[in-house]
């Protein structure tokens, strides 16, 4: 392909960064993307590119014929924000309160529009199709997969993703095959038990001591249960009982999350959870009830070809030296419906500077940002992943 996709991501620069920040003020949580989804329709539109919406959900699909036959290709990015109050001090701050890109997705919405502003200007050296996907709701896992069973995925051939991430360098990439973020589930656990003053616990049935028990015993499934070559993680993160500092609670309810890479343990995880709370619970005379949620399966690079093609693409543009280690997280991403239904590559670009505050933080911090010079090249990225998966 003769077409200089670097310089055009250069050429753009400023309307990247423009509609980075447009985004970033403009921020809307999970399954409340209205407004951002007609922005970005609106800014698809003006490229030429034909735009579908979805059938009971926000979020959109825009499509770029090339001139020549071929393949199609699906470029991913998310769009929903936070309920995080925001503490940056940028100038494009957040304008909806309580609401916050505090994840990068706007600085994925502008990647995504500058790709697409690259890709509408070679056209014509282009084989095949590219797709847009503009996905709602990645944070609670459900847009992937509700744009899935919408047809989103069919006959489409290779899907690539990336996320900005403050753990790496500005400047640095990192694309590998394997492992890169667990497969991420949620539970609800009620211990229930019987009631009785807090002068008289062998009257009752002590459910906070029964659930302190049960959360106690989770662990050894991760570190007894559990092959330690395994990365698994099992937390329980919210803990609800009691009604008054001198009554024994008769009710307990814990909220966790499993994390994992290994597709058969993930499927043993939710009878282990219900045996163990149950046979925990009745050794303090309380029963457990487990109420399990299947969110997001693994992301894992399998497919060569694919992988090659993008981390190719990357050298091609900024030479070996851009691409770094790095390694795999426990954290989910539902970027793997996509991947069970076509090969694909999930990636990530570093956002970290010193010279911006912010940039270094964790995903959902209050402060969080991004280095703005990453934006072009992350553009850049993914026009020349589709440029290349389709001129093969």
């Amino acid at each position: 392909m003769a077409a200089d996709i670097k310089a055009l991501a250069a050429k753009y620069n400023d309307y990247i960064v423009e509609r980075r920040r447009y985004y970033h003020a403009h921020p809307e949580l999970t399954e409340h993307e209205a407004e951002t989804t007609e922005a970005i329709i609106k800014d698809l539109e003006a490229m030429g590119l034909s735009v579908e919406r979805f059938d009971g959900m926000y979020g959109c699909v825009a499509s770029l014929k090339g001139a020549k036959p071929g393949l199609t290709v699906l470029l991913r990015a998310d769009i929903d924000a936070l309920p995080v109050k925001e503490a940056t001090g940028l100038p494009f701050a957040s304008q909806n309160e309580g609401k916050m890109h505090a994840c990068g997705h706007d600085a994925h919405i502008a990647i995504q529009l500058g790709a697409a502003k690259i890709l509408s200007e070679i056209r014509d050296e282009l084989h095949g199709t590219v797709k847009f996907f503009f996905q709602p709701a990645e944070e609670l896992a459900l847009g992937a997969k509700d744009a899935v069973a919408r047809g989103l995925m069919d006959g489409v051939d290779a899907v690539y993703g990336a996320h900005v991430w403050g753990q790496l360098d500005a400047g640095k990439v990192n694309i590998e095959r394997g492992e890169r973020m667990a497969s991420c589930d949620m539970f609800t656990l009620t211990v229930r038990g019987e009631a009785s003053h807090g002068s008289a616990p062998h009257l009752g049935r002590d459910a906070v001591a029964a659930a302190s028990a049960v959360i106690m015993a989770l662990q050894a499934i991760v570190s007894r249960v559990n092959n330690p070559l395994n990365s698994l993680v099992l937390t329980v993160g919210t803990f609800d009982a009691g009604q008054r500092f001198n009554i024994i609670a008769d009710k307990a309810v814990m909220d966790g999350t499993v994390r994992t890479f290994d597709p058969k343990f993930r499927l043993k995880m939710e009878e282990m959870i219900r045996k163990t709370a149950e046979d925990v619970a009745a050794g303090y005379g309380c029963t457990a009830e487990l109420k399990y949620k299947y969110l997001c399966p693994a992301v894992i690079n399998s497919d060569e070809q694919v992988v090659e093609t993008a981390r190719g693409a990357a050298v091609k543009l900024f030479g070996e030296e851009v691409l770094a280690p790095f390694e795999k997280l426990m954290g989910s991403e539902d970027f793997s419906f996509l991947m069970e239904k076509a090969p694909g590559v999930y990636g990530f670009i570093g956002g970290r500077s010193e010279n911006v505050p912010g940039s270094g933080m964790s995903n959902h911090h209050e402060c969080y940002t991004v280095d703005e010079k990453i934006l072009p090249m992350g553009a850049a990225l993914a026009a020349q992943f589709a440029a290349d998966f389709l001129a093969q």
